[in-house]
């Protein structure tokens, strides 16, 4: 594996970084920095736990469930996993803490889902990147542009841009691509991507690891079966519907799951939007699509807290159910041994009732 902690010869790199990130007190930025450089000096460094056949296990960094779910159906007990975004923590406004850049630094594998909510893993690795083997998800398959729905809220775009990058206004009644060219990053929503990405994460784990390549192999196509049956029930699902129109209270992060089953969508926001409230116009607009449709379920992704939905449903006589985008988990779920593939089940269960 690789020799660690060689990223304490580029402090001067992460001295700037820090500064740049840290939004708090002189003090605090220093106290942090002295973290990061300094934590592992004159410290032996922690023996990993021993794989089955005796051998150091693969270190894999990843910043969210997805990748750290399929690294974990992959290697099993031979490699050691570490999911950086904490149960239950909001995705799109998570920064990484000393601790964070050291784990990664220290990995073997890291990987990351890319697009906006990730431009500091870009940042992080212009310093890094000779000592890093970090890949990001949306690099292994079609990437698709965000787009809106028609009364979908949208102003200009949630991301840090520079002043005038977008003109600033609400798009309703269109289905349009957003100012600059963005690319949705829930990648892994539609089960035949999660196939892809079992594929390539297994391949540089391989990479790696060669002695193990038969264990993570197997591994692997035994889950990409699994995948394979989850993806042709959803096919069933679908071409067994009555409608084929998805209504979310809420954030939209299921581009690529109904893109891949040819299903239409009506939301309040797109999947990395920061807003909270919606416009009248645009809660009188999907309150008339659900009646006039007669949309049975309002959807909403996990860890929202669904008032959008409740009062879609409230005005249409709709039900509300969650549509897990697996993006995270909370504690409870954690605990409880969910993965992708039980998500995606659940998922599967709510997708018929939404559909007839």
């Amino acid at each position: 594996m690789k020799n660690k902690n060689k990223y304490l010869d580029n402090k001067e790199y992460w001295k700037g970084w820090f500064y740049k990130k840290v939004t708090r007190s002189a003090a605090v930025t220093m106290l942090l920095v002295s973290m990061l450089l300094f934590s592992a000096c004159g410290q032996e460094e922690a023996a990993q736990t021993a794989a089955p056949d005796g051998g150091e296990k693969l270190s894999v960094v990843t910043t969210i469930f997805p990748p750290y779910d399929f690294v974990s159906k992959i290697g099993g007990e031979y490699v050691e996993v570490t999911m950086l975004l904490k149960p239950g923590m909001e995705s799109h406004s998570y920064e990484p803490t000393p601790r964070d850049i050291i784990s990664i630094t220290e990995s073997d594998l890291f990987l990351y889902a890319g697009g906006e909510s990730d431009v500091w893993v870009e940042e992080l690795l212009l310093g890094n990147d000779e000592e890093v083997q970090a890949f990001s998800m949306l690099d292994w398959v079609d990437p698709l542009e965000e787009e809106t729905s028609a009364g979908m809220l949208v102003r200009g775009h949630d991301h840090d841009h520079e002043e005038g990058d977008h003109e600033g206004h609400d798009h309703e009644g269109e289905v349009v691509h957003l100012d600059e060219t963005e690319y949705d990053e829930h990648t892994w929503t539609s089960p035949k991507n999660a196939k892809i990405l079992v594929d390539h994460i297994c391949e540089e784990m391989i990479k790696l690891d060669p002695e193990r390549e038969n264990i993570y192999r197997e591994n692997a196509e035994k889950y990409e079966k699994e995948l394979e049956a989850l993806d042709q029930e959803f096919e069933k699902a679908v071409s067994e519907g009555k409608r084929s129109t998805l209504v979310f209270g809420d954030r939209f992060p299921f581009l690529y799951f109904t893109k891949t089953y040819g299903l239409t969508f009506e939301a309040a926001f797109p999947g990395c939007s920061s807003e909270t409230e919606p416009s009248a116009a645009t809660i009188a607009y999907l309150i008339d699509k659900v009646k006039e449709e007669k949309i049975p379920v309002i959807l909403y992704p996990e860890l929202s807290n669904h008032r959008i939905a409740d009062a879609i449903a409230e005005a249409t006589g709709a039900k509300t159910a969650m549509f897990h985008s697996c993006h995270t988990l909370t504690k409870e779920e954690l605990e409880r041994g969910e993965d992708y593939i039980s998500l995606m089940r659940q998922n599967l269960e709510v997708l018929k009732e939404a559909l007839n």
